[in-house]
């Protein structure tokens, strides 16, 4: 029986304020029993060197006792930092690494500090657990905001310390637990939506004898215990800024064509929170002046990354015609002088092939560009065969639907519903060629 009448994985009375003060980006005073931490968020543009040109951004942290923060005063640190503090604000740096996503924020430097008012036991594990809340609150504020465009917490965080007692495994020791265990160990999990725990930290101590692998699987199944209920405690705290923790990760879509960004969403929505160029506040995308379909759906997907930092998707696609030699390929959208004019387009189609001979076979050719800050620009390509109609059958699609009579529906795209044509259409087959890549 521990001495305040626990149980081995019970936590102490455990309050997290969120927003307190307010005056950060995001901040959190957290209460683990005697354990008073404050935790703050901060937010700058610009990151450190070791990340520019990486298209990455940086989370670091600081963590320090204050000095009425124990008996006797600490003293404050001025010039030269305390040795334990600089470890243990790697500790926290590193933990809230593991579960972010850092390009996602490229170009930015969120900074935590965690500063410890009163100590009495775990304040690594308490600031740890605040500094998640913390970047949370910030993160939100920051999306609120328009300042970032997308989340990088990727998993949520929490963290306990975990010891042998008289040989029982305990959870969340206080001050005189942690100074008669036997064995002393910090423990730090993730956890994503629909997964179980996974490991961020371990660092264990044989601090009266060393311990064996049965007693460490009974602290991490007590630790477990105990870190659910911390999780619990961060969400209840967050509110609803807990809808940036895993959340789906934003790509930009480079179209202002509202046909184009329903195929799109659709196809990539269980993948990406999809959304138009127009809401990250970009109206025209760069000029497609590419000879081909891949060329231009990379010039589009990179300018509109760069301009914005966030990941962008874009596709070019377009009719070849056979008896045409190919054309109009990437001309397609302005075939007869103006963009996106579709009647104009589809009566030019029409008188020329009455002048064409040989088939009028056909196919709708696209290629899907994915940019990501950082990385590499992916790009997929998908094609679908069929001819070309005397006259438009259909009210349906866009672009040359009506005359397009696809081989694999034995219809019009014009006919198709809108699944119909997601499940053979170019776009839909470059797209899911993209998605496998990815993995």
């Amino acid at each position: 029986m521990r001495a305040d009448g626990r149980g081995s994985g019970e936590l102490r009375p455990l309050r997290m304020e969120r927003d307190y003060p307010g005056a950060p980006a995001g901040s959190a005073l957290i209460r683990t029993g005697g354990t008073l931490v404050l935790c703050t968020a901060s937010v700058e543009d610009g990151a450190p060197p070791f990340k520019r040109d990486t298209g990455e951004g940086w989370l670091t942290a600081e963590y320090a006792m204050l000095p009425g923060s124990t008996r006797p005063r600490k003293p404050r640190e001025y010039d030269k930092r305390d040795g334990r503090s600089v470890e243990i604000g790697r500790l926290i740096g590193r933990a809230l690494r593991a579960c972010a996503d850092l390009s996602r924020m490229p170009g930015k430097t969120i900074r935590i500090d965690c500063d410890v008012l009163q100590a009495d036991g775990g304040t690594r594990t308490a600031s740890i657990n605040g500094a998640f809340v913390a970047l949370c609150a910030a993160v939100d504020r920051e999306l609120r905001e328009g300042r970032l465009l997308d989340s990088p917490i990727v998993s949520q965080l929490a963290a306990v310390g975990v010891g042998l007692s008289s040989g029982a495994a305990i959870a969340d020791l206080d001050y005189a637990e942690d100074s008669g265990a036997q064995a002393d160990m910090t423990l730090a999990l993730s956890r994503s939506a629909g997964a179980g725990f996974r490991f961020v930290e371990i660092q264990g101590t044989g601090e009266g004898r060393p311990f064996g692998r049965e007693e460490l699987d009974r602290m991490i199944a007590v630790g477990e215990t105990a870190i659910e209920a911390i999780m619990e405690a961060q969400r209840t705290a967050l509110g609803p800024a807990a809808r940036v923790i895993g959340k789906k990760p934003t790509l930009l879509i480079a179209s202002g064509n509202a046909h184009k960004i329903r195929e799109l969403r659709a196809l990539l929505g269980e993948r990406f929170d999809a959304i138009p160029m127009g809401e990250a506040g970009v109206s025209e995308l760069a000029e497609e002046t590419g000879e081909t379909f891949e060329a231009n759906a990379r010039i589009k997907a990179e300018d509109l990354s760069k301009r914005t930092g966030a990941a962008a998707v874009a596709d070019d696609s377009g009719l070849e015609v056979d008896a045409l030699g190919g054309r109009p390929g990437v001309y397609s959208a302005r075939y007869a002088g103006t963009h996106g004019d579709d009647g104009a387009n589809n009566r030019l189609l029409l008188r020329e092939l009455s002048d064409a001979s040989g088939p009028r076979t056909a196919r709708y050719a696209c290629a899907v560009a994915l940019a990501r800050p950082g990385r590499s620009t992916a790009v997929a390509t998908g094609r679908c065969e069929g001819i070309i109609l005397r006259e438009p059958d259909g009210e349906g699609g866009f672009g040359y639907d009506p005359l397009f009579y696809s081989s694999d529906l034995e219809k019009t795209f014009a006919r198709a519903t809108p699944e119909e044509k997601d499940a053979v259409s170019h776009r839909g087959r470059a797209i899911r060629a993209l998605l496998e890549r990815l993995g």
